[in-house]
């Protein structure tokens, strides 16, 4: 049996990678991407999620989402990604259009023909909260959000929050109360599983698809001589190889104002939900793996 997948997500180069990853492995059936502002705006996510999906001959729909966060200025990561959001390799100028749908219009249609989908937000969580603000009714018709972002042990943004939370942490909050049960994959794993540089110079040599990634990712702007993170990969990690991955079921807070905005805050003690936890937060990884893994996957693609 394949599990049903949809995607919403802001290309940007490891965003590209998950979504590499979802179209092609064969035990995710992925029916609908949906794209939000973040790594670069959404026009740009858009036709570079249009770009991946074209790359592989693929029909899967891609609807355009939020412009801005909620309410939160937006800041893009422009200086992580490039302008483009994804330099490094010539996707040419024919890869499709959007539906004539909004994102939250497109996700209410799959979500409600699907039964048991399973939603992969690797961007901010705009979309996701305008869809359980406007139906609500989608909120059973899905078995759990795996979501890249949030942190518990530091941030990329400010040394309290990751980029994906920090960008629209009120629609963050209001996707950690929406009573859905949510996968945290956040940087406490994501800066664990680097892909090192024997892995990335591999990627160039295995075929086409190695090619591509190998150029996005030595553009991209993260990572040390330990190696690169691929944050948005590991939702599809998890997916596929969730034994890979430590966990521990937790109450997650999100901090919507102040110095601290868009931590995400566990309750470690259990001291002020009553014992009540709404996400399993991974906390630790198989890094090896994730590495062997990544190039087995590509290696697979024709």
């Amino acid at each position: 049996m394949t599990t049903k997948i949809i995607m919403d997500t802001d290309p940007g180069i490891d965003d590209a990678a998950a979504l590499t990853m979802a179209i092609n492995d064969p035990s995710l059936d992925l029916k609908l991407v949906t794209t939000v502002a973040g790594n670069v705006t959404v026009d740009k996510t858009t036709a570079n999620a249009l770009k991946i999906i074209h790359f592989f001959g693929k029909d899967i729909p891609v609807a355009a989402g939020a412009k801005q966060p909620l309410i939160k200025p937006f800041e893009d990561a422009a200086r992580i990604h490039g302008e483009s959001g994804m330099p490094g390799y010539d996707f040419g100028n024919d890869y499709g259009k959007p539906l004539d749908k909004t994102a939250v219009e497109a996700l209410h249609d799959a979500i409600m023909a699907e039964d048991e989908v399973i939603l992969v937000p690797t961007g901010s969580y705009t979309n996701i909260a305008l869809l359980f603000s406007e139906y609500p009714e989608v909120k059973s018709h899905i078995k759990q959000i795996v979501a890249m972002g949030g942190s518990f042990s530091g941030g990329n943004m400010t040394s309290a929050a990751e980029f994906n939370v920090f960008t629209d942490p009120d629609a963050a909050k209001i996707m950690y109360n929406a009573g859905v049960p949510i996968v945290t994959v956040g940087l406490d794993v994501t800066l664990k599983a680097l892909l090192t540089a024997d892995t990335i110079e591999k990627l160039g040599n295995l075929n086409k698809t190695g090619k591509m990634l190998h150029g996005l990712i030595t553009h991209y702007n993260d990572g040390s001589d330990q190696g690169r993170p691929m944050h948005d990969v590991n939702t599809i990690f998890y997916l596929l190889h969730p034994e890979a991955f430590t966990t521990k079921d937790l109450w997650v807070d999100v901090q919507t104002d102040g110095p601290a905005i868009g931590a995400t805050v566990g309750d470690i003690r259990a001291a002020y939900h009553d014992g009540k936890t709404n996400a399993k937060v991974c906390l630790d990884i198989d890094a090896e793996y994730f590495n062997k893994w990544f190039l087995e996957e590509v290696s697979k693609m024709k």
